[in-house]
C-alpha cells in the first residue's frame, strides 16, 4: 500500500490551478497535501485535510472519486489519473491514529445536536474544539447514521466510526444513545434545560415507496431498511431490486455476499444512475441489470415489469402487451428516501417543504431562531462530502448565533 501510494503521489504535477481541487465538493488542498506529504511532512498534511474536512477518512473511501477530484486530475485527460483517495486515505488514517486535536478554552455554552450522521459529527468537532459543550442524541445504539447503518462494511469499515466516537469522547463530547427527540424528550426540553442551540441532522430514513400493489407482501422490503442490519432478513436465493441508484448497488452487493445466488437490478430508464465504478464491481460480483423495466404490480412470486422507453421530452412511454412476472424470491425497493416527520411535528416553529425537508437559509437556520438544520434532512439524499461541506457552514453560523447571546 505505502509503495502504491508514494509512487500515486509522484505522479501528481502540481497544477498551478489544479482542477483536482476544483472538481472535490470541499476543495480538498490536494496538491499541497500531496507535496507535504512527500516532504516528509505526513502530519502536517494529516492535520490540513483534517481541518478542511473532518471526515477526510470517510470521504476517501465512499466520494464519488471518478466525477470528482480524480476526474479532474489533468492527467486523466490522455491517461490514469492520480489515485488521490489512496493518498488522502493514507494520509488521514496515519495522522487520525496519532492526531491530538486542538480545543480551545471552554465556553460553558452547551449545544444539542440530534443525529450522528456525516452532518451531525461534523458539526459536533466542529463546535466541541471552540470551546463548547456538545450533547449528540442519537436514536440508535452506536454513532454514524448512515455511515454506519446505510453503507455496507466491506465500503466503509465500521471500526472508523468506533475511532471516530474515541476522539469525539476525547473532545468532551457527550453521546445519548437510543434517545428519540421527538418522542419522549422534545426540542423545547432542550432549550428549557440551557442548550443555547440545537442542530438537527436526523437524515433520511423514510424509504419512498412505489404507491402500487403488493408493498405490504412479506417477501417485499425497501433498501434502507435492509442496509441497516442485513443479518436480520431472510431474501432466499433470488433477489429483484427495483432503482438502479448507489443504494440499490449496496443492497445488490451485501445481498450477494449474504448468500443470496441471483441478484438483478430494474431500472425503469435506459441508464443507472448509481456511480459508474460500484456498477462495474456489481457486475463482477455477479449481478445483473435490466433496463427499461418500470413495476406494475408486486407479488409473492416476485416484480411483474412492463418494458417502457422514453421519448424526446424525456416522457415515459409503456409497451403495451409487455408486462410480465420476473420471477424471484424476494423483492427490495430501492427508490430513494426522505425524511421522517417526528421533530417537526412535535415542534413549533420549523418550517418544512413540501417534500417534509427541513427549510433553512444558506447558513442552515430554520425559521425557529437557535434551531439549524443541514445534510439530508435539508437536501434530501446526497453525497457525504455535500453534508459535510454544507454543515462547516452551518458550524460557523451556530457560532456567531451563539456568541450573541
Amino acid at each position: 500500500m505505502a509503495i502504491h501510494v508514494v509512487n500515486e503521489a509522484k505522479r501528481c504535477l502540481n497544477c498551478k490551478k489544479p482542477l483536482c481541487r476544483t472538481g472535490c465538493p470541499i476543495n480538498t488542498p490536494i496538491p499541497m497535501m500531496i507535496q507535504e506529504f512527500l516532504n516528509g511532512q505526513i502530519g502536517e498534511a494529516g492535520e490540513m485535510v483534517f481541518e478542511n474536512n473532518p471526515l477526510s477518512i470517510v470521504c476517501s473511501l465512499v466520494c464519488d472519486h471518478e466525477k470528482q477530484c480524480e476526474g479532474h486530475c489533468i492527467l486523466g485527460k490522455k491517461g490514469a489519473p492520480v489515485h488521490i483517495s489512496s493518498i488522502e486515505n493514507y494520509i488521514s488514517s496515519a495522522y487520525f491514529d496519532q492526531m491530538k486535536i486542538k480545543k480551545e478554552e471552554r465556553k460553558n455554552k452547551r449545544v444539542a445536536v440530534v443525529g450522528s450522521g456525516p452532518a451531525g459529527i461534523t458539526i459536533s468537532i466542529i463546535l466541541a474544539m471552540r470551546g463548547y459543550s456538545v450533547t449528540i442524541f442519537e436514536t440508535r445504539e452506536k454513532i454514524g447514521g448512515v455511515l454506519r447503518y446505510g453503507i455496507p462494511a466491506f465500503r466503509l469499515p465500521k471500526s472508523i466510526l468506533d475511532n471516530y466516537k474515541q476522539k469525539m469522547l476525547e473532545l468532551g463530547i457527550r453521546f445519548r444513545p437510543n434517545t428519540t427527540i421527538g418522542g419522549a424528550i422534545g426540542i423545547d426540553d432542550l432549550f428549557r434545560d440551557g442548550y443555547l442551540s440545537v442542530f438537527v441532522g436526523t437524515g433520511v430514513w423514510r424509504p419512498n415507496t412505489l404507491k402500487i400493489k403488493g408493498e405490504t407482501l412479506g417477501n417485499v422490503h425497501y433498501a434502507i431498511d435492509y442496509l441497516v442490519n442485513p443479518d436480520s432478513f431472510e431474501l432466499g436465493e433470488s433477489l429483484a431490486i427495483i432503482g438502479a441508484g448507489n443504494s440499490a448497488m449496496d443492497v445488490a452487493r451485501t445481498a450477494i455476499r449474504k448468500g443470496v445466488r441471483e441478484v438483478t437490478v430494474y431500472s425503469h430508464s435506459d441508464t443507472i444512475k448509481a456511480s459508474p465504478l460500484e456498477v462495474e464491481y456489481a457486475k463482477v460480483d455477479g449481478v445483473r441489470f435490466e433496463l427499461n423495466k418500470a413495476p406494475v404490480e408486486l407479488t409473492e412470486d416476485g416484480p411483474i415489469l412492463k418494458n417502457v422507453t422514453w421519448n424526446e421530452n424525456d416522457e415515459m412511454i409503456d409497451e403495451e402487451g409487455s408486462a410480465h412476472l420476473y420471477p424471484a424470491a424476494s423483492t427490495i425497493i430501492a427508490i430513494s428516501q426522505g425524511p421522517k416527520d417526528k421533530i417537526v411535528s412535535k415542534t413549533k416553529g420549523i418550517k418544512v417543504n413540501d417534500r417534509g425537508l427541513i427549510v433553512t437559509n444558506e447558513c442552515g437556520e430554520t425559521s425557529r431562531p437557535g434551531i439549524f438544520a443541514s445534510g439530508d434532512v435539508v437536501n434530501g439524499a446526497k453525497t457525504v462530502v455535500e453534508a459535510v461541506h454544507y454543515s462547516k457552514l452551518v458550524a460557523d453560523a451556530m457560532d456567531e448565533y451563539m456568541s450573541s447571546l
